[in-house]
């Protein structure tokens, strides 16, 4: 991020928050249980390890964070120590002293970039020592890269893996944990890789429900909520456009039935959810701000 662009955000949440009446008194207030994926703001900190901003522009855009009245975070990219090329320690203090708090972060498997230190496959040990020390509930399994994903097999293998890194993170008292998007609801082999996802993972392990990507893969959470009770600790809220479902729209203006979803929180065994958005038309901080105010409104 350039110093214009650091500027443009700092003006846009002033604005933001001026316009929708957000006073720093009110957002103490705030609903706290809502929280956010940073990789909304991914412009901003940077994405597959490599910083695009400071230390002190990162500090601003949390602080624009914590004015809408978040009250915790998930994290994405953890490589060696590092969040936003910012030591885990120093990053998890700024996020404390703002009033929030890391409750989970995304990590990766390794398969594909095995000298990524903090993976499943090199240097988990670390990566979970640093989410314990920082008070972090949940280590997530974020993604799976198309070359770990042709086979059922392939699946299988990463279900082994997750298995053994489960057995890490349990020692530290953190739950493991795994996010989907569409292709695991898409038939391969004659099977649908999220239920043999299902049954492959120890018991213990938690399914993170993207509730943007089921949707768009065309299956009913509620479904997998009923089927496997207690398995979905965690949600990414998205909506999705009413007219072209490869898009996403400010959360509460698309189509998913977050009022029927939310109904079933307590079967589904939800402790967090977070607000996630990837396109915005105006603004990440606009979007988040309306996407906030409507789920409290929604949870009251």
């Amino acid at each position: 991020m350039n110093r214009k662009e650091f500027v443009k955000l700092s003006l846009m949440s002033t604005a933001s928050l001026a316009l929708l009446g957000c006073s720093s008194s009110s957002t103490q207030a705030a609903n706290k249980s809502i929280g956010l994926q940073l990789y909304t703001f991914r412009r901003f900190f940077g994405k597959d390890g490599n910083p695009t901003a400071s230390s002190k522009e990162i500090q601003s855009t949390l602080k624009s964070i914590a004015q809408v009245g978040f009250g915790h975070l998930e994290c994405f990219d953890y490589k060696d120590g590092l969040f936003y090329g910012i030591p885990y320690k120093e990053f998890n203090s700024m996020v404390q002293d703002l009033g929030m708090r890391i409750t989970s972060g995304h990590y990766k498997t390794g398969q594909v970039h095995p000298d990524w230190k903090g993976t499943l496959v090199n240097d988990w040990e670390k990566a979970v020592q640093d989410a314990s020390d920082a008070g972090q509930a949940y280590v997530i399994i974020a993604y799976m890269d198309e070359r770990e994903r042709q086979t059922i097999d392939d699946y299988k293998k990463v279900c082994e893996l997750m298995n053994k890194a489960s057995e890490v993170s349990k020692q530290a008292g953190i739950k493991l944990g795994y996010h989907n998007h569409e292709f695991e609801f898409i038939e391969l082999e004659g099977q649908i890789p999220y239920d043999v996802m299902l049954q492959e993972l120890d018991p213990s392990i938690t399914m993170e429900m993207d509730l943007f990507w089921i949707t768009n893969a065309g299956k009913d959470p509620l479904q997998y909520f009923n089927n496997h009770s207690g398995r979905f600790h965690q949600w990414h809220v998205k909506d999705m456009n009413k007219s072209d479902k490869r898009k996403q729209v400010d959360v509460g203006t698309g189509v998913v039935d977050f009022k029927r979803i939310f109904e079933k929180a307590e079967q589904a065994g939800m402790k967090y959810f977070y607000l996630e958005q990837e396109e915005y038309p105006i603004s990440e901080l606009d979007s988040v701000q309306k996407g906030y105010n409507y789920l409290q409104q929604l949870l009251k």
